[in-house]
């Protein structure tokens, strides 16, 4: 079981990034797969998820808006859509996966996730 991140970079402020999570080894029925960052110095906070059973969707409230979970289902491959960048949105970003389902207890980090990939850096700066 392997979540690989990738697609991280330098961007300007308003600039874009697409943030991409590479699943092998899951059978992806019934899981909630959900996108983390964490910032220099401070705890790690949930950006997104979507559940694999019927693609419902949770953001937090700091992206809504701007940034948009997707699936590619013949890849098992999902994908963070950033648009807007601001500044706090630098630091690493993580995905990871949980049996069950997308929810706000997912993003909130109430409910822990199961598996997790290295991280990808996103540094927002002019």
């Amino acid at each position: 079981v392997q979540l690989q991140a990738s697609g991280g970079g330098l961007v300007q402020p308003g600039g874009s990034l697409r943030l991409a999570c590479k699943l092998s080894g899951f059978t992806l029925d019934y899981y909630a797969i959900g996108w983390f960052r964490q910032a220099p110095g401070k705890e790690r906070e949930g950006v997104s998820c979507i559940s694999t059973s019927d693609g419902v969707t949770y953001y937090a409230d700091s992206v809504k808006g701007r940034f948009t979970i997707s699936r590619e289902n013949a890849a098992n491959t999902f994908y963070l859509h950033m648009n807007t960048l601001k500044p706090e949105d630098t630091g690493t970003y993580y995905c990871a996966a949980r049996l069950g389902f997308c929810s706000s207890r997912v993003v909130s980090g109430y409910l822990g996730m199961d598996y997790w990939g290295a991280g990808t850096q996103v540094t927002v700066s002019s």
